[in-house]
């Protein structure tokens, strides 16, 4: 059985062609993928959450407002139980200034996100964060 990873936007960010390409990178790597679209509402993220019990959320976002809609979510989903310690990435463009990307990254890690990506070279980290949490999900399986 493939780990599931769920994969989402926030609210106000209405691109696509980012979940595309990020589905198809963790298709590559051994990923199932449930991909919630474009402006994603918090509830309808919570609710798949619960439903899908994904082994990580990955959420991708390109319209500058990441680091603002980010730490809502993040509140939202560290809430529930099931989302307490499963890794959860945000990446993309986190703000519509460049420069402060490495400080709201940072802070988006603060508030308790797994890891907070802005940058092309950050590809290679998420790839290896990939295969770790890939392993670990087959060695829980196995467990159980």
């Amino acid at each position: 059985m493939k780990p599931i990873a769920l994969l989402t936007t926030i609210p106000s960010d209405s691109h696509n062609w980012n979940l595309v390409f990020i589905q198809l990178f963790l298709q590559e790597n051994g990923f199932e993928v449930v991909n919630l679209g474009p402006s994603v509402p918090y509830d309808l993220l919570l609710d798949a959450c619960v439903q899908h019990q994904p082994d990580l959320l990955i959420v991708s976002t390109i319209n500058g407002h990441g680091y603002i809609e980010g730490k809502e979510l993040i509140k939202r989903v560290r809430a529930l139980d099931i989302m307490k310690e499963r890794p959860v990435f945000i990446g993309g463009k986190l703000s519509t200034d460049a420069n402060m990307s490495y400080l709201y990254a940072v802070e988006l890690e603060q508030a308790g996100y797994s890891k907070a990506y802005c940058s092309d070279q950050d590809m290679q980290h998420f790839k290896t964060q990939l295969q770790l949490i890939s392993q670990k999900a087959a060695v829980s399986r196995e467990v159980q």
